[in-house]
């Protein structure tokens, strides 16, 4: 690859807030050189070295690329997914997740401490990327994950943790509400599921008509109302807990939360934004989910949700599975799909191209939403960066295999819905792995 870029003309999402618009782009490597206007960029790429050659791509003659069609922006934000064994792992490791990552356009992931053994203690927050790619690791609400008793949530925090994390059901309320009045976590986010699991009747699709039809094992939603009712109340009566609402499934729960005066920021799964029990195809992967996946009512509501605010974040919620497991039948298998390459083609095919959302509405709620959701700044273009990525919308999305290099055998399969455009290029990614128009990649 060339040592120096000059994007003309690439489409600009900056930072929440701040307008879309078009400006040449100098790229150094993996590094934002310069944005801005045409003489300003070729004045920053006759200094930048000293090259008496003048060929293209030299630091005196950038390779310039024609990018009206692309969009360059700050790499995506995962707010939670799944990791059981980062090392060993049949399904996934750490290595092979980062590389799912990458190749998705997500620069920083948030690990629940769903693992074996749980991350509930401080030696078990020892994992990392290398940079630029950014790891965070939610500590341990609960010893062990079991929901009898607080973890050393001080310790968790001082060991790194970006927050606290239940398991994938309420825990009890005098052990949630014990917590969250030690306030040890002082304005770290407390990441809590709206969903009592004794209340789904072993029920994995949402009780909806098309999936009365269907003859699936049924999840009321109930199963979901109940115990958000119960988190709202008890958000009221605590106002400075730094609560989190996580996946948010159902269009009752989407009513509640509008209707409620000071709702907790909410998260929502990306396969409940393009998948629904009247849309899947029945051999498809992605039926087994938690919280189980809802009719096309239910989409609608969550997508509508983000659109207005409601909810603040697209997770990833990858919970991968390895290739025995996948056989299994689904009412026996472990609950959970794979993806971080898919969501960025399959939610531009379903909200760019079809809904008519600006490009920035999209990364508000991949990108900037999850950042405000886990407490940090929320990440903009600026000359030195390297966590961004280069989407090119105007072509076909890749194959399941070229779009994600994951280990999981659960990603969602050929039936599944089809997606819009590619990643051309990226900080997080490996120059040599780039697919920029008219220059080769290997």
């Amino acid at each position: 690859m060339p040592s120096t870029v000059l994007l003309r003309q690439v489409n600009l999402l900056e930072g929440p807030g701040l307008p879309e618009r078009r400006a040449d782009v100098l790229l150094e490597g993996t590094r934002l050189a310069t944005i801005g206007p045409a003489a300003a960029i070729g004045s920053a790429a006759g200094t930048t070295g000293a090259d008496p050659s003048g060929a293209p791509g030299s630091p005196t003659q950038p390779v310039v690329i024609e990018a009206s069609h692309l969009w360059l922006a700050p790499a995506l934000v995962d707010p939670h997914s799944v990791l059981d064994d980062a090392r060993l792992g049949r399904a996934e490791t750490l290595a092979s997740l980062a590389e799912a990552a990458r190749a998705g356009g997500y620069g920083t992931v948030a690990l629940l401490p769903w693992a074996s053994p749980w991350r509930d203690r401080p030696e078990a927050l020892d994992l990392a990327w290398p940079d630029p790619l950014r790891l965070l690791l939610w500590g341990a609400f609960s010893q062990g994950g079991g929901d009898q008793d607080l973890a050393p949530h001080a310790e968790l925090l001082a060991a790194g943790a970006c927050g606290l994390a239940c398991g994938p059901a309420l825990p009890p309320l005098a052990l949630l509400e014990r917590g969250l009045r030690l306030a040890e976590m002082d304005d770290l986010p407390v990441l809590v599921p709206p969903r009592d699991g004794s209340l789904t009747g072993q029920g994995f699709v949402r009780e909806r008509v098309e999936a009365l039809r269907a003859g699936l094992p049924l999840d009321p939603s109930l199963s979901e109302i109940l115990p958000l009712q119960v988190l709202l109340t008890l958000a009221a009566a605590l106002p400075g807990a730094p609560l989190r609402l996580m996946n948010l499934s159902t269009a009752e729960g989407v009513e509640l939360l509008r209707r409620s005066p000071a709702p907790p920021p909410a998260s929502v799964g990306w396969w409940h934004l393009v998948a629904d029990s009247g849309r899947l195809d029945p051999s498809a992967e992605g039926w087994r989910l938690v919280p189980s996946l809802g009719g096309p009512a239910d989409r609608e509501a969550l997508i509508d949700a983000l659109a207005d605010g409601t909810l603040s974040a697209v997770a990833v919620q990858h919970e991968a599975l390895d290739p025995e497991e996948r056989l299994l039948p689904l009412d026996q298998r472990r609950a959970g799909i794979a993806g971080h390459g898919m969501v960025l083609p399959l939610l531009w095919a379903e909200l760019v191209s079809g809904r008519g959302w600006s490009p920035a509405q999209l990364w508000q709620v991949l990108c900037w939403g999850p950042s405000r959701f886990l407490g940090l700044e929320p990440p903009r273009l600026a000359p030195g960066r390297e966590d961004w990525i280069l989407f090119d919308p105007t072509v076909a999305a890749m194959s399941l295999e070229g779009a994600d290099p994951s280990r999981a055998a659960n990603r969602p399969d050929r039936d599944g819905p089809r997606g819009t455009g590619r990643l051309r290029a990226g900080g997080i990614i490996a120059p040599e792995r780039w697919s920029l128009p008219g220059i080769p990649s290997r």
